[in-house]
């Protein structure tokens, strides 16, 4: 059965994302810009301490990551 995505801390999201190889570009206001080679467009992670299911989605969607690396990537942090 597979996992189900919940919210969860940006700091966690953050570690995910920086494990995959992205890097954090800047910051404006409480949103955090993060961009990889071979990524057209870079991964925003608000810094909310419950980023919400439709964000996490959007951003996996955006890296072109798989919820199978996401989810090994969360067990790993």
């Amino acid at each position: 059965m597979p996992e189900k995505l919940a919210p969860v801390d940006w700091r966690v999201l953050e570690r995910i994302f920086i494990a995959d190889g992205f890097i954090h570009k800047r910051t404006n206001s409480s949103h955090r810009t993060y961009s990889k080679p071979g990524c057209i467009r870079p991964v925003v992670i608000p810094t909310y301490t419950q980023v919400g299911i439709d964000i996490i989605k959007s951003n996996l969607r955006t890296a072109g990551m798989t919820r199978e690396r996401y989810f090994q990537l969360l067990r790993s942090c």
